[in-house]
């Protein structure tokens, strides 16, 4: 899938997932959290593409998620392919083809989901809000470039990290200090593990089984059946799926929010 796709997706399970949670059990959180939350959620389902670098002295190339902060998240998607390639040929067992990138290995797998889900809960309880300032702050970003792609283009990568910079600051300064903040790292988490699942519907797959051996190959790619997958930035996924997560995303956010907005104006919900 596009970024644009894996972004949307994320808001849509994070949005649609705390509608159920209000409507079935209860769960109520506040507008600030929600959005908080879904930025984050959609963020990480960007995060996994960070193994796929392009051009750094150039600023060119690689993954929606390696361009959000210029070269310097370019660097980084350079640092991240080359130690999943890395890995890969340490693991990779007779049959697994030799490579020449890490794209869709490490990063495209359950256990780096839950790594990077319980690492981020680990930062945020050993260092606060310093550590939430941060983590917000990559995360806001790469919502911002997945979600409003064509407008992110056209800004550039200074303006998405000032915006981001400013989103993350003023968030954290209204969240209290006392606690570790366990729901980013699970939004972290849920946010990736989104990003695996919208790639298993594409042809090229996932090695979503590793570190499973499969016969003699470590590095197996799931994916659907060639007739029913489909391809990355078809007509299919940018106006059926991402249409989908729109309309699920929409209708989510009101169910969630309008009882607060009637309520403010007393009228009965």
């Amino acid at each position: 899938m596009m970024g644009p796709s894996h972004a949307l997706s994320g808001a849509a399970v994070w949005l649609g997932g705390s509608w159920a949670l209000d409507h079935f059990a209860g769960y109520e959180q506040t507008p600030l959290t929600i959005a908080v939350g879904t930025a984050v959620c959609a963020g990480g389902a960007l995060f996994p593409d960070l193994d796929l670098s392009g051009k750094v002295t150039r600023n060119k190339g690689g993954a929606t998620v390696a361009r959000t902060f210029g070269v310097a998240s370019l660097f980084l998607a350079e640092v991240i392919e080359k130690l999943s390639l890395v890995v890969y040929h340490i693991t990779k067992l007779s049959k697994d083809p030799d490579r020449e990138n890490g794209h869709r290995t490490l990063t495209h797998t359950l256990p780096f989901t839950a790594l990077v889900g319980w690492g981020t809960t680990a930062l945020c309880t050993a260092y606060g809000k310093w550590a939430v300032v941060g983590i917000l702050f990559v995360m806001i970003g790469l919502a911002l470039r997945g979600l409003f792609d064509e407008w992110a283009k056209r800004a550039g990568w200074l303006l998405i990290t000032l915006i981001s910079a400013a989103a993350a600051w003023f968030t954290a300064l209204q969240l209290p200090g006392d606690r570790g903040y366990p729901m980013l790292g699970l939004a972290v988490g849920v946010g990736c593990l989104v990003h695996l699942l919208g790639d298993l519907v594409t042809r090229a797959g996932v090695p979503i089984l590793w570190p499973i051996p499969t016969g003699r190959r470590m590095w197996r790619m799931i994916g659907l059946p060639d007739a029913l997958a489909i391809r990355a930035g078809s007509a299919v996924e940018v106006y059926l799926f991402r249409g989908a997560f729109m309309v699920v995303s929409l209708l989510s956010a009101w169910g969630l929010l309008a009882p607060s907005v009637l309520r403010r104006f007393n009228i009965e919900v």
